[in-house]
């Protein structure tokens, strides 16, 4: 059976195409913009979470699903969020998606105990489901021509990463200025002018008519990612041979055998199968699983890092990832051009490898580490990788779909992201603690013991790096 490649069709009618919205660029700011706290909402938090602990009185495993309760909810909802903005919408369900976000901003801010916090991020979670594949298919929808396109959507990829970077530095600005409720604040007037913007800079398109909404394929997607998240949580204090994580690890299977048969058979399935027959959307989907596995497990080890085994303070460790950040940026606005020249799998298998490159450099960081040469270095050089690899990756997702499907695939990347991310944290920092704590039971000295742990998340996400490299150039369209 040869795949299909599907097609961006263009609406048909006896009028002539409108000439490109002048606004689309100050649209896709706001855009982004949005993008950028729901990225950012995943990691600001971290610094801010003992002050959270001691004001709202949680334990510490309870802390944990601050996070946890932002994180479910996005991942598990990303794809029902990508059907209905395509039912009902693009731009009304992103507006309602950046409504809820910024009103659960709000609550969180405000809350006065722990358990409203968990319930605000929850509806932050799944507020986010809604707009992150909406702006997505908006951005897609705004920029026509290959050339914008690709520009377009090379800011857009990179913001994630972007995101995922400032989580830490702004965090511990915020929380030491301002307190922990700061870093929910810090949304809400980002989140009124998204609200006031938008109607005015994006047209609104129209539903999509279509007959009953997939509901079963919701429930069984939901259902086995949070039954794989929930395994994956608990694989941290338990170990993967706990009977819990093996039963959770198996529903979530079982569940998502039930999804593929569900789907196959729907008139309207949640993702079409379709979407599938395009290799670059499969190859998109599964090199974003694996960045994201490897981007969230070494922004939380580089974090945990430098404070322990460097001894810098939280707000040192943030500062000191301002070049990989601004590296990130760079990459990502120069990526266009270079995919204009020498193609789009071409451009991602490079950034690939040269984000395993630093990272390679990275666990090779001895315990006296110079800063300069062991981690600044290698960290600029991952900056630069992973600004190509998002924007790339992003492209290649959603790269000739119909414009119907853009909701769909734009949940669907998003999913992939935070879905990647959940493997690599509950993974590659646990193999990391676990060689640590092999090496201190046979005696080696605490220092030594602790880098090598660390070095091994650094190679670890290294080796997801190469496996998403060779993806990227072995799984192309059959001719």
């Amino acid at each position: 059976m040869t795949a299909t490649t599907i097609e961006l069709r263009q609406p048909t009618g006896t009028a002539a195409t409108p000439p490109p919205d002048r606004r689309r660029w100050w649209a896709l700011a706001v855009l982004a913009l949005a993008q950028f706290l729901v990225v950012l909402d995943a990691s600001i938090v971290n610094i801010a979470i003992p002050s959270i602990g001691t004001d709202l009185g949680l334990s510490p495993a309870a802390l944990t699903w601050v996070i946890t309760a932002y994180v479910l909810p996005f991942g598990s909802l990303l794809l029902l969020g990508g059907r209905l903005a395509d039912r009902h919408g693009h731009r009304r369900l992103f507006l309602a998606g950046i409504a809820g976000f910024t009103a659960a901003s709000v609550i969180a801010g405000l809350a006065p105990t722990g358990e409203v916090l968990l319930v605000a991020r929850a509806l932050q979670g799944a507020s986010a489901a809604l707009l992150a594949p909406a702006s997505l298919a908006l951005v897609t929808r705004l920029f026509t021509t290959e050339s914008d396109r690709a520009k377009a959507l090379g800011i857009w990829g990179a913001v994630a990463g972007i995101g995922s970077a400032a989580g830490v530095l702004l965090g511990g600005v915020l929380t030491a200025a301002f307190g922990w409720q700061a870093v929910f604040f810090v949304n809400v007037p980002v989140g009124i002018l998204v609200l006031a913007t938008i109607p005015v800079l994006v047209r609104a398109d129209a539903a999509t008519a279509r007959g009953r909404l997939d509901l079963p394929g919701a429930a069984l997607v939901t259902s086995a990612l949070v039954a794989l998240v929930s395994a994956l949580s608990a694989a941290e204090p338990f170990g993967f041979g706990h009977p819990l994580v093996l039963g959770l690890l198996a529903a979530s299977a079982v569940l998502f055998a039930a999804l593929v048969v569900v789907e196959r058979r729907s008139d309207d399935p949640l993702v079409p199968v379709a979407l599938f027959a395009n290799r670059g959307v499969l190859a998109g989907n599964l090199v974003m699983l694996l960045v994201g596995a490897a981007m969230v497990a070494l922004f939380f080890a580089l974090s945990v890092y430098l404070q322990d085994a460097m001894g810098f303070d939280a707000l040192t460790a943030g500062l000191s990832q301002l070049p990989l950040a601004g590296a990130l940026v760079v990459a990502a606005g120069a990526v266009a051009p270079a995919i204009t020249r020498f193609g789009l799998r071409p451009v991602l298998a490079a950034s690939l490898v040269v984000v395993a490159g630093g990272l390679g450099w990275l666990a090779a960081a001895p315990v006296d580490a110079d800063f300069a040469l062991h981690l600044l270095a290698p960290t600029v050089l991952i900056g630069l990788g992973l600004g190509g690899a998002f924007v790339s990756t992003t492209q290649l997702a959603v790269q000739g779909v119909a414009g119907g499907e853009a909701g769909a695939a734009g949940g669907l990347v998003n999913t992939s992201l935070q879905i990647g991310g959940a493997v690599g944290m509950a993974t590659l920092p646990a193999i990391g603690a676990a060689i640590t704590t092999a090496l201190l039971d046979g005696g080696a000295d605490a220092a030594a013991a602790s880098v090598t742990g660390f070095s091994a998340v650094f190679a670890g996400a290294g080796a997801l790096a190469l496996a998403a490299a060779a993806i990227t150039l072995l799984l192309r369209d059959r001719r």
